[in-house]
């Protein structure tokens, strides 16, 4: 598709995720040719730069990048689009200035992303400056476009008053609520996997799945961002965001067609038929934990609570697992696992369908071991692939049966070279809002989770503790609704 010129403006320019993922992101699509010949880049920050300034940062971000190419005219052309504006986010006359930038420049009549690469606490008063400064009027033939990341608040309450804040000055239409998450290939192949191959659909219900297990593990610690985790924990993190809208891709029925609000009306529905949690059940179907020291590699990993910035008493929870059930006609009875953890001992993101065994009468004087049921494995990193696994029989006299497994792929790291953030901004500019978050679906999230957070609060006992390097506290396995099952770890 041909791009139309448009203007992204970045604030926050000078922070991490502008240096990490958007500038390489945006090199990306210039290198691919997806950027029109008239698309700007301007950058905003409290710091006192100039464009040169700008660019340089720009250009060691992308030498710092792996996918990045070294061509010295393509660095020159992207490099070319970029500019820099101070704008402290504390200072209203700063969003007037911008406003006659962008004047001046003639970029007004086009489209504009504004895209808030800041703390969440800055969102509200971002949006309300520039829509004083009529910045969020569409009125003059171009659209204009407010990106935000999450955390879209910090709890159900919190959510509202920020959805209201923004709905003050920007339409729903005009907000795009990023999941990073749901840019990556493998999640978004979830859906083509699911609704283009007819064999599956006879399967995926509760008459043939068993359970569903979706985990993101994580080596790392909390590093340099213990002020941020410690306020936030992994439910919020990564669970009511990233976990909870893998498991919409997973459970939700086909839409009538690729629109955007098709999807997200189908992806709400399964929100909305969670099973609530009560008081009395947020100690059944939940599990919290913290990492303890461990070692790796014989090097000694500290404790959460001595990671700079943490608390010495801190019960922020590294590690949460859940049980979820889905109570409509297609899941009723099947539960879901969503777990996730600091300082496991892999990286790994994955989803896990295990399928109902076989009728055991048939091959009981067999060698055969049915209780190794078929399993469909989504794995979203650190490799790309969709597995399935199934028994098949061994070669020789004996009735004995081995595991084998499908690749529906090189189950190997990406070999597009595509970051989430690539395909994201993309839909962006071109308004396509099927992989970004409706308010509605937000709220239908955080009421998920806004229960297991009230029980956690209010306990008052030490929270569990786990080895770093380890798969996490032994106690997470009650949350199984039958002995027998194991947490997926790996592809």
């Amino acid at each position: 598709m041909k791009q139309e010129s448009c203007t992204i403006v970045i604030f926050g320019a000078t922070g991490n995720l502008s240096r990490s993922k958007l500038i390489p992101a945006l090199f990306h699509l210039e290198a691919a040719g997806r950027l029109a010949p008239g698309l700007r880049i301007v950058g905003t920050g409290r710091r006192d730069w100039d464009d040169a300034r700008y660019r340089e940062q720009a250009l060691a971000s992308i030498r710092d990048d792996r996918r990045a190419s070294d061509e010295a005219s393509l660095h020159e052309r992207f490099l070319a689009r970029l500019s820099y504006v101070r704008v402290d986010l504390n200072r209203k006359q700063d969003f007037t200035a911008l406003a006659d930038y962008l004047e001046r420049n003639r970029l007004l009549a086009g489209g504009i992303v504004f895209y808030l690469a800041i703390s969440p606490s800055f969102y509200a008063g971002a949006a309300r400056n520039l829509a004083r400064n009529g910045l969020s009027r569409e009125d003059s033939g171009g659209w204009r476009r407010l990106v935000v990341e999450k955390p879209f608040g910090r709890d159900l309450e919190s959510a509202r008053e920020l959805d209201r804040s923004l709905h003050e000055d920007f339409r729903e239409k005009q907000i795009f609520r990023i999941d990073h998450y749901l840019g990556k290939e493998t999640v978004q192949n979830i859906f083509v996997f699911r609704f283009a191959n007819i064999m599956l659909e006879p399967l995926w219900n509760r008459n043939y799945i068993d359970h569903v297990q979706i985990t993101h593990s994580e080596r790392q610690g909390i590093g340099s961002r213990g002020g941020y985790f410690d306020r936030v924990g992994a439910l919020r993190d990564m669970v009511q965001s990233h976990l909870l809208q893998v498991l919409t891709m997973v459970a939700m029925e086909s839409p009538p067609d690729l629109g955007a609000e098709s999807i997200r009306d189908e992806k709400v529905k399964v929100l909305k038929s969670v099973r609530p949690l009560t008081e009395d059940a947020v100690d059944d179907m939940t599990f919290r934990a913290q990492y303890a020291a461990g070692e790796s590699d014989g090097q000694r990993l500290p404790a959460y609570i001595e990671e700079p910035e943490v608390p010495a008493d801190s019960n922020t929870e590294t590690f949460a697992a859940l049980r979820l059930y889905i109570d409509n006609w297609r899941w009723q009875g099947v539960p879901f696992y969503l777990r996730t953890g600091k300082r496991l001992a892999e990286n790994s993101s994955l989803v896990s369908i295990a399928f109902k065994k076989p009728p055991a009468q048939l091959f009981k004087q067999t060698g055969i071991d049915i209780n190794r049921p078929n399993s469909l494995i989504l794995s979203i990193q650190p490799l790309e692939c969709i597995r399935l696994e199934l028994q098949v029989r061994e070669n020789g006299l004996e009735m004995k049966a081995r595991s084998t497994h499908l690749d529906a792929s090189s189950c190997a790291l990406s070999a597009s070279g595509i970051d989430a953030y690539d395909s994201l901004l993309l839909d962006v500019m071109e308004g396509d809002r099927s992989l970004f978050l409706r308010s509605d679906e937000v709220e239908q999230a955080w009421k998920i989770v806004d229960p297991i957070l009230q029980a956690w609060a209010a306990d008052s006992d030490e929270i569990p503790l786990y080895r770093a390097a380890s798969w996490g506290p032994k106690e997470a396995d009650r949350l199984f609704h039958r002995r027998g099952i194991r947490w997926r770890n790996t592809l």
